[in-house]
């Protein structure tokens, strides 16, 4: 299994000084990739609760100040030789797909190639939707054509494509990615997991137990070879999210949540259910800004000592 990193997107660590530096320290420390993630905007009075779940209010504080994630992933880039840059994910509908490919593109030709991944997901905030002017109903069907649009822009030209928000004729498309760019979605609806089984290169789970994260692993398997597609192919991520505490938490606990040695078991468990990667998001607790590199760094070693690392 592999290890990733999220990089803190708040106001207290969004310098480009910051950011540059933390980047650098991932990378020497040993982590595989770098991710960033997506929020538009942080409603005062939400219309729906964190992730869907009718009642999950008030939202995160973690999440009113989320800086731009591409733009955060091309400053890691400009730091770095060796992680792939990643996103945890975009909401694809907020996107125009134009705009989003070459964007995708830019990055991956100025990183040598082979280290960009796409990680997309329908979202589900009313209030974003809303903000951008975005049809929320559509948004599953958004999703697909998005990921079908990425794929025939980064084709050879001359580009002939058409779907319900581009029409390009004869055109030239570019930059180009250096390599394929993985399509990896979100989700864990019966929706998300045939998405991942038609049209992506992998499925990316967040803050799921590994029993969850093994049976969502046989359904989109089971869905892939209905397609016709070889499941071992798809690649499987869980980006954890991480609150360590200096005492084991009760019974009730959240994955990830708890004390060292309880969130080691947790990745055990990650591990045995068949994640290709793991991407740890410890950019959520008091002080956050604080030593993030000096956590990452000891979290990393304690993964590592406890054998899960490939």
């Amino acid at each position: 299994m592999k290890l990733g990193l999220q990089l803190p997107q708040g106001a207290d660590t969004g310098r480009a000084r910051d950011l540059a530096a933390i980047a650098r320290r991932a990378e020497d420390i040993g982590y595989s990739s770098l991710w960033a993630y997506e929020r538009v905007l942080f409603p005062a009075q939400p219309a729906d609760g964190m992730y869907g779940v009718p009642g999950l209010l008030p939202w995160d504080p973690y999440y009113e100040h989320c800086a731009d994630p591409l733009t955060v992933l091309t400053l890691a880039a400009a730091h770095t030789d060796r992680v792939r840059l990643g996103t945890c994910v975009l909401v694809a509908p907020l996107h125009g797909s134009l705009h989003l490919a070459r964007a995708l593109a830019t990055l991956d030709v100025a990183t040598g190639g082979g280290r960009v991944v796409a990680g997309l997901g329908a979202g589900w905030s009313t209030d974003e939707y809303r903000a951008a002017g975005v049809d929320f109903a559509t948004r599953r069907r958004a999703t697909d054509e998005m990921a079908d649009a990425l794929r025939a822009l980064w084709g050879p030209n001359p580009v002939t494509y058409r779907d319900s928000t581009i029409d390009i004729t004869d055109a030239a498309v570019n930059p180009k990615p250096a390599g394929p760019i993985p399509i990896v979605f979100g989700g864990a609806t019966e929706p998300a997991f045939r998405r991942v089984a038609k049209r992506g290169d992998g499925w990316m789970a967040v803050g799921i137990t590994g029993d969850t994260l093994a049976a969502g692993h046989r359904r989109i398997t089971d869905l892939a070879e209905a397609e016709g597609r070889d499941p071992a192919t798809l690649s499987l991520l869980l980006v954890a999210i991480v609150y360590l505490s200096p005492t084991p938490a009760g019974p009730t606990r959240m994955p990830f949540q708890g004390n060292l040695d309880q969130v080691l078991d947790d990745l055990s468990a990650a591990a045995k259910a068949g994640a290709d990667e793991v991407i740890l998001s410890i950019d959520r607790g008091p002080e956050r800004a604080t030593g993030f590199s000096d956590r990452a760094g000891e979290l990393y070693e304690a993964v590592r000592s406890a054998g899960l690392l490939a």
